[in-house]
């Protein structure tokens, strides 16, 4: 990559200027750990509650009920066009709280570093996800290290927690979908996965296909405020895309739902990149996108809030839930034909996220 960590304010004491990568003693909680942490992990994700290095971490929340994720991320390669694993890793945790109606608060880091992983590496990682986490508003609060042997690790692995707050009277969740409710999508789907696959087939467009990593909270509370109870249902449709995102929701929920297969949108160099690769977008993750099932009468005004926000300005309306074909996702095709999108057996794009 040609981009370089932002090191500036890194200061580096002797015993880790000795060693430009990673080494087990690094893992083992003596002096090489504790330099990590305080000349690393502590400026980069300064706030009280983690400058305590307790055992846990103290917080305080505001009235509502807790909302909380985990996820882990193994992106290969580590460092893509449009984001690394850093910021994937705050923004995606972020988004699993949001789309269940949550204001995220706060995060836990776990990091799994192999022994021999750069520092500088490192250092460009965490500086990602503290920029990240700034602009989403959160906090980590703790977090963890462990370093496994050579050729044990990949480089790097980063497990995040996310802990946040769901207002009182709203309830969201994928079994709340409803028959006639419309189902929007905040913009081109299929981005991340193709921007991933791109680099690692070595595919050269006329444009660069970037990741669309971003934290949705913000796209997400002006919906909500536009549509209220209205708002049934959301995912953010990572690993199996779109069409596993719609049938989760239609299991669920017990709908069928009814895609509109020309209103998908799809970037050209997307497309391209999927039909050389044999794959259909549909199916393709996405870490910036939101998919949400909104009562039809309320529909326009969420739609005309999502093309407010910069997230959103190719939001469109993509399908329908229907009181028919429970639990099974259906397209109309451009020809006019229908077509079954199932769910598949296993993962389309390992190493995505």
């Amino acid at each position: 990559m040609s981009e370089q960590p932002h090191l500036s304010n890194w200061s580096c004491p002797l015993p880790l200027r000795d060693y430009p990568g990673i080494v087990l003693g690094h893992g083992g909680g003596g002096k090489l750990s504790s330099e990590l942490v305080e000349h690393l992990f502590l400026p980069a994700f300064k706030n009280e509650a983690l400058a305590n290095l307790g055992d846990a971490s103290v917080v305080s929340v505001p009235p509502g009920r807790l909302a909380i994720s985990t996820d882990s991320f193994v992106v290969q390669p580590l460092f893509f066009p449009g984001g690394c694993i850093g910021d994937l890793a705050v923004n995606g945790t972020v988004n699993d709280l949001a789309v269940g109606g949550a204001r995220p608060l706060y995060l836990t880091v776990g990091f799994i570093l192999e022994e021999g992983f750069p520092l500088s590496s490192l250092a460009m990682i965490v500086d990602r996800m503290a920029a990240a986490a700034g602009n989403a508003g959160v906090q980590v609060v703790t977090g963890d290290t462990k370093v496994v042997e050579r050729g044990h690790g990949d480089g790097c692995y980063i497990n995040t927690s996310g802990i946040g707050v769901v207002p009182h009277g709203v309830d969201v969740g994928p079994a709340k979908a409803s028959p006639d409710d419309v189902v929007l999508v905040s913009g081109t789907i299929g981005d991340h996965g193709m921007a991933v696959m791109s680099v690692r087939e070595g595919l050269q467009f006329e444009t660069l296909i970037e990741s669309d990593t971003a934290s949705l909270h913000d796209l997400i509370e002006q919906m909500m405020a536009a549509g209220g109870s209205a708002v049934h249902a959301m995912r953010d449709p990572t690993r199996g895309g779109v069409a596993s995102s719609l049938n989760e929701i239609a299991k669920s929920s017990g709908v069928g739902i009814v895609l509109d297969e020309k209103a998908l949108p799809v970037r050209p160099d997307v497309q391209a990149a999927c039909d050389i690769l044999g794959m259909d977008p549909i199916y393709v993750a996405n870490e910036g996108k939101v998919l949400a099932f909104v009562s039809p009468d309320a529909a326009s005004q969420v739609l005309e809030a999502m093309r407010k926000h910069p997230l959103g300005m190719n939001a469109s309306i993509i399908g329908r839930a229907v009181n028919h074909h429970a639990g099974i996702v259906a397209a109309r095709t451009a020809i006019g034909a229908s077509r079954v999108i199932p769910m598949q057996i296993g993962e389309q794009l390992p190493r995505i996220c």
